[in-house]
Parts: structure tokens; C-alpha cells; sequence
């Protein structure tokens, strides 16, 4: 008998064995209804094979559905994606189907004529209205406009019969980018970039390279002349271009729509359900040819996909750490070398792990060196804050606030950059010490001033600020502890009275709309000062903008994090990269009480290399990434005895195993979480052991009991 592996879009650890009845021929890819305990689910067929007979009796497939299947490549990215990750492939699988999940946009209503009958009384606004709708069905509004009557005219022939309203299934039309519609200019390196990833796009075959440019350099123009190309080559070529927040998609859709005359899809979780799904069924037909969009957009069935783009591809919100864990980055070029096509991770700062495969030849290195057309680099500057110490409850030194006045003199703008969100981060008792921390969970309450609430950026708890401590109950003795940009912004507010100031962080932007809409403002000149957290720090372009201001430059300096130092070089690297960026020169001040730090003298001298080559040389020393792999199991449960013994039994299981070390079990930085006590435990390998299978063949000796959740983080960003 037949025989079809299915994954079930669940947390299920393997495919699931079903009959195939004769009357059904099934191929890798296709979407099936299977019965699962009393129900009937949607499958993906991974499998299809004949076998002599069973020891048990195989429950038959059910239907075919008629949805479109997977390409075959999609189910090979989703099941290596699942064995990579140690996730179970039908979470993948779900994550692949989520699109065609999504409800169905309603029907459009349109107006057609009913064969050839013509109306009772033939008035010049009847007869404009059949010869302006012809053979052809159209919305009644549409139809209306295009004859120039009313819409009771409409109405009238309605009645009479002549015409009739019918229903069509809202289907997304993608026009087709135009190569040649808006060419850029570009300079000697955009076009030597360009050219090289064409080539290596219709060259065939897997081609990873590392698009390194200073911010300003033009990295944008030069994939989108590269992707020119391609399309040039092939019209049916297929493209996505990844970003790590969903605030940049819009500023790209419009240069993408500019340069091809047509609009690409966007993918995020900003998006209506329903238009996800038509984007979801055009990129399956071969109907939709760029796609811009989140992480998740790795999942998408293409058909022909032939590049891959990842930019700002250094970002840390690539790296998904709730669900599902996974890093976008390492997952697109993996679906890249799945599907044998281009891939293009785009920086002004790149990752260590990326800077070392372009370094070993593992990459193609493409460099862009100077800005586009007369734009210069600006100049940084360490402001030593124990020579200029700002006054008492006062985070702005006196040197910063003097040049943000010259700056509004001149009639520029200037970006004051602080990596933390409300208005304090920590509120304390003067009377008795006490933290103010979220119900249940280790982490301290955020004041957020411009709502009166203590915030939890954690799990998303939020109360009213009280008037007694609710530790010792000492009346209004509670005290604001440190800045937050909305503190910084009532300090500016005080500063500059006629200053038109504002706040970017996602408190004051939560969604894609009110983001765009900030950034528009930026753009056009109606702030003078914008107190921002990282939100602002990437990929934005202010032509008006020439003064940075990073009010706390040590802030990503402290704790013990792996990758702090290279997290704080970029991200300073790219917020002072704002500045600058058109025909007026910018500067970038960093107020620090260790200026002395490699990361700020690197940043200050413009000297990546040097801080790249002292960083992958600790790195190297300790055998850590990117010369050595971690990985990372997280146990939680609000049994906080079930986490100890789960934690113990598995410190006693581990494998014998060389050039391979497990750390732990320990209490994770943040212990309780939500109720849940949570352990940690850390393994390190030398690069080429199989950590994967390391994990695996540990995890199949400890029975995990079901109070207890146990997470595989491989590669992990968070050490929380």
C-alpha cells in the first residue's frame, strides 16, 4: 500500500503515517485533510512511499484539499528549519501555512449587463453607463465615475433587470516591476556591487555575499539595480527583501515603487490577515514578484526565488525568541542554499559571524566605502562626564545642550539618542529601599510619565502609579530613579520651550501607521528634536538632520552579555550614522563616563577594524561564537521543585562528548518570570561539532514531566 508522511501544523515532534486510498495520487507538497483524534486537520503531504504492510492499522487520507501545494523546496526549508532549531516541524509547517490560515478578504460586488437586454427608456446617461461598462463586470461606484452619472442610475438599471450584481473572489493584483522604469545613478562601487550580485543571481546556483557599506553609502540603490537586473533576466524571478522592523517597510516600499513603477507586497504582522492571505496566494502563483517584509516571510511558498536580501542584516530582531526560536538571518541563507539562489546580507556594521565568512572566503565581501554623492561621514565626539557632569536630575551635559542650540540656529535637527523606553526605569521607596517590580516576575516596573502607569516591558503588566509603597506603606515617598526618553524630552521641553521636540520609541509608536507617520514629520522638517530609542537608530534618512546626541553612550556596556561590546558598536554606529546623511555636514556627540572604553575609542576614531580584530580575537580565545557554537536550554515552570529536579536530572544525563562543555544548571538572570521559575543551562562547542545532535541525543534521556516547559535556544542573542 501507499503510504503519506504528513506534518500536522501542531507542536508535534515528527510527521504522522496515513493511508493513501487508491483513489488518490498525492506528491511532496500537497495539502491533505487527515483525521486526528475526532477531528479532520489540515497536513502537508512530506512523504510519499509504498511498504508491504504495517504492524498497525493506518488511519486513510482523507481528501485532497484543494488549496495550492507547497513547492517541494518550501517543504525541504521547513523540515531542515525544524532540525536546525530542534523545533518540532509541524510548528514550522504552521508557520509556512499561516498565510492560507487567514481569513478570506469578502467578496468584491460588481455590475455587469444581463445578455442583451436594454433598458425601458434609453436616456443619454443609461446608454453612457453600457458603454462605458461593455462586456466587462465592475464596482458600481467604479462604473458610476466612469460614465459620470449618479449612482442612482445605476440603481435603475439594476431594477429593471438590465443589469445584475454578482460576487468575485477579491484577488490581489501585482503589477509587474518595470527594470527600466526609474534607473538610478549610480557611483563606481554601487555599480561594481551591482553588477556583482547579477551575476551571481543568474549565474545559478547558491551565492551568499556580505554588501558592507558605511551608513549613507547607497547599499539600498545598489541591490535594487542588482535586482533590476535580475528581473531583466528573468521577468518570472521572484524576490524578498527582509527588514528587522516593521517602522522601515514603508520608507522602502516607496523607493522600491519608484525605481519599478509597481508597488512590491508587504509581509508583517502589521498587516490585515486577509490581505496576507492574498499576498500568500499570489506569491504561490508566480503572480507577485517582490515581497518586502518580517522574518516570517522566510515561510513564504515561492516558486522561483532567486534573491534574498537581508537588510540591516546585523539587527537582533532578526532573532525570533518567543514560540518558535529561531534567527532570520542564518535562516535566509539557508533558504537561499535550499533553493539555490542569491543572498545578500546588507550592513553598515555587520555581525562577527558574518564579518568571519566574508573573511574566510565563505561570503563574497562587497564594500562600500564612502557615502553617496557629496554626504561625508560625520564627525563623533566623546564627551567625558567627569569633566562635564550634567547638574543634579539633569542627564544633558552643558557642552551637548550648547551644540543642540547652535544646531537649532542653524535651523537643523538633532536626534537625541537614549536606548530606553518611558520615562524612568526604575522606581524605588526612598523610605524603605524597596523596587517597585511586576506581580510574579523579577523585573522592575518602568515609569511611563506621559500615561501616569508603571510598565512591565516584559510581560506587558501595567498599573496605576500608587501614593504609598506597597512594601512598607510610607505615603508619597516613592522616587524616579535615572532617565527614559520621556524624561529626556521634559528636559529638552524645559530647555527649548520653542523647540517643536517629540518622543520615538514604540510606546509613542506602536504600530506601522503611527511610525510612518512620525518618520514623515522627521523627514519633512517639523521637529526640530526627536528624543528616540533604538526605533530611530536604523535605515531612516533625515536630510535635515546634523546633530546626534547619545545621552547614556555606556548604557549597552554593562552586564555580563556575550555579544555586548559588538551590540553596543553597532548600534551607536548606527544612530551617530543619522547625522549627516545629505548635503550638510553632521557631528555626533557621546556623553560617557568611560571614554576609555575600546568599543567608544573605535567608534570616536572610525576605526571598525580595530575593534572588530580586538573583538574576534576574545572571541577566538574563548572558542565562542563565531569560532565556536552555543546553544541553550531554558526550563520555567510555576513549580519552582519540577524546574530543580528537571534541571538536576538533566545535568546528570549529559553525554560524554569531546571539545563540547555544558555550564549550569543556574537560575537565569531573570528567575521568575510570570509565576514561572526559570534555570538555564549553556553548552559551548568547538565549531564543527554537531551541537544538534549533541541536543538531541541528550534530550531523549530525560522525561521532561508536562509542568515544566523546556526550551532549545541554538545560536542564542538573549542571555536572560
Amino acid at each position: 500500500m501507499k503510504v503519506a508522511s504528513v506534518l500536522i501544523p501542531l507542536p508535534v515532534p515528527e510527521a504522522f503515517d496515513y493511508e493513501v486510498p487508491e483513489a488518490l495520487t498525492l506528491a511532496r507538497g500537497d495539502q491533505v485533510a487527515v483525521p486526528l483524534g475526532p477531528r479532520l486537520m489540515r497536513g502537508i503531504v512530506s512523504e510519499v512511499f509504498e511498504t508491504t504492510g504495517s504492524n498497525r492499522r493506518l488511519k486513510a487520507v482523507d481528501s485532497l484539499l484543494d488549496d495550492p501545494a507547497l513547492p517541494s523546496r518550501v517543504v525541504d526549508f521547513v523540515e531542515w528549519a525544524g532540525r536546525w532549531t530542534l523545533s518540532p516541524p509541524g510548528e514550522m509547517a504552521a508557520t509556512a501555512l499561516k498565510g492560507l490560515r487567514a481569513p478570506r478578504p469578502r467578496p468584491e460586488r460588481r455590475v455587469r449587463r444581463v445578455g442583451e437586454r436594454a433598458p425601458s427608456r434609453a436616456t443619454p446617461a443609461r446608454t453612457g453607463v453600457l458603454e462605458a461598462l461593455g462586456e466587462r463586470s465592475m464596482a458600481g461606484a467604479d462604473l458610476a465615475r466612469a460614465a459620470g452619472v449618479s449612482s442612482g442610475v445605476i440603481k435603475g438599471l439594476i431594477d429593471e433587470g438590465v443589469l445584475e450584481i454578482i460576487e468575485i473572489a477579491a484577488e490581489a493584483a501585482f503589477d509587474r516591476p518595470d527594470p527600466d522604469h526609474a534607473p538610478a545613478s549610480l557611483n563606481g562601487d554601487q555599480a561594481a556591487a551591482a553588477t556583482a550580485l547579477a551575476a551571481g543571481v543568474t549565474g545559478g546556483g547558491f551565492r551568499p555575499f556580505l554588501l558592507d557599506g558605511v551608513t549613507g553609502s547607497g547599499k539600498t540603490e545598489a541591490y535594487l539595480e542588482a535586482i533590476a537586473r535580475v528581473l531583466r533576466a528573468d521577468p518570472a524571478a521572484q524576490i524578498l527583501i527582509l527588514l528587522p522592523e516593521i517602522a522601515l517597510t514603508q520608507a522602502l516600499i516607496e523607493r522600491i515603487t519608484a525605481r519599478f513603477g509597481a508597488a512590491p507586497a508587504e509581509w508583517h504582522s502589521g498587516v490585515a490577515p486577509p490581505r496576507r492571505r492574498q499576498v500568500w496566494e499570489a506569491v504561490v502563483a508566480g503572480r507577485c514578484n517582490i515581497v518586502v517584509g518580517a522574518r516570517s516571510a522566510l515561510f513564504l511558498p515561492f516558486v522561483n526565488l532567486r534573491l534574498i536580501v537581508v537588510d540591516e542584516e546585523h539587527d537582533g530582531s532578526f532573532k525570533q525568541e518567543e514560540g518558535l526560536v529561531y534567527h532570520g538571518r542564518d535562516l535566509a541563507v539557508a533558504r537561499a542554499r535550499i533553493e539555490g539562489a542569491a543572498v545578500v546580507l546588507a550592513s553598515a556594521t555587520p555581525s562577527l559571524e558574518t564579518l568571519w565568512n566574508a573573511q574566510s572566503g565563505r561570503y563574497d565581501w562587497l564594500k562600500l566605502g564612502a557615502r553617496h554623492g557629496t554626504a561625508v561621514l560625520p564627525d563623533i565626539a566623546l564627551l567625558d562626564l567627569r569633566q562635564n557632569t550634567p547638574d543634579p536630575q539633569t542627564w544633558l551635559s552643558q557642552p551637548l545642550r550648547l551644540a543642540i542650540g547652535e544646531t537649532l540656529l542653524r535651523g537643523e535637527q538633532t536626534l537625541l539618542f537614549l536606548n530606553r523606553r518611558g520615562y524612568a526605569p526604575v522606581v524605588l521607596c526612598r523610605a524603605c529601599g524597596h523596587r517597585l517590580t511586576a506581580p510574579d516576575t523579577d523585573s522592575w516596573l518602568v515609569e511611563h510619565r506621559y500615561t501616569g502607569r508603571l510598565v512591565c516591558h516584559l510581560t506587558g503588566f501595567s498599573m496605576a502609579r500608587p501614593k504609598l509603597c506597597p512594601s512598607c506603606g510610607a505615603e508619597d515617598s516613592l522616587v524616579s530613579v535615572g532617565p527614559g526618553v520621556e524624561r529626556v524630552e521634559e528636559e529638552v521641553r524645559q530647555l527649548f520651550p520653542e523647540a517643536r521636540t517629540a518622543v520615538f520609541s514604540s510606546d509613542t509608536a506602536p504600530d506601522a501607521r503611527s511610525a510612518r507617520a512620525l518618520i514623515q514629520r522627521m523627514t519633512d522638517g517639523e521637529i526640530d528634536i526627536l528624543v528616540a530609542t533604538q526605533a530611530a537608530a536604523k535605515g531612516h534618512n533625515f536630510p535635515r538632520l546634523t546633530l546626534v546626541g547619545v545621552v547614556d553612550a555606556d548604557l549597552g556596556l554593562r552586564g555580563g552579555d556575550l555579544r555586548a561590546a559588538e551590540r553596543t558598536y553597532q548600534l551607536l554606529a548606527q544612530a551617530t550614522g543619522r547625522a549627516g546623511r545629505a548635503d550638510r555636514p553632521g557631528r555626533a556627540i557621546l556623553q560617557t563616563w568611560t571614554p576609555e572604553h575600546p568599543v567608544l575609542m573605535a567608534l570616536a576614531a572610525g576605526d571598525r577594524d580595530a575593534f572588530v580584530e580586538a573583538e574576534m580575537a576574545e572571541r577566538e580565545a574563548a572558542s565562542l561564537p563565531p569560532y565556536g557554537r552555543l546553544a541553550a536550554i531554558i526550563l520555567s515552570s510555576e513549580n519552582a521543585a519540577a524546574v530543580e529536579k528537571t534541571a538536576n536530572d538533566l545535568a546528570q544525563a549529559i553525554p560524554n562528548a569531546e571539545r563540547l562543555e555544558v555550564y549550569g544548571p543556574a537560575d537565569a538572570p531573570l528567575a521568575l518570570v510570570r509565576g514561572r521559575r526559570r534555570k538555564r543551562l549553556l553548552v559551548r562547542a568547538d565549531r564543527d561539532v554537531n551541537i544538534q545532535a549533541f541536543l538531541r541525543a541528550w534530550l531523549a534521556r530525560v522525561k521532561v514531566p508536562a509542568s515544566v516547559r523546556l526550551t532549545v535556544d541554538v545560536d542564542p542573542y538573549s542571555f536572560l
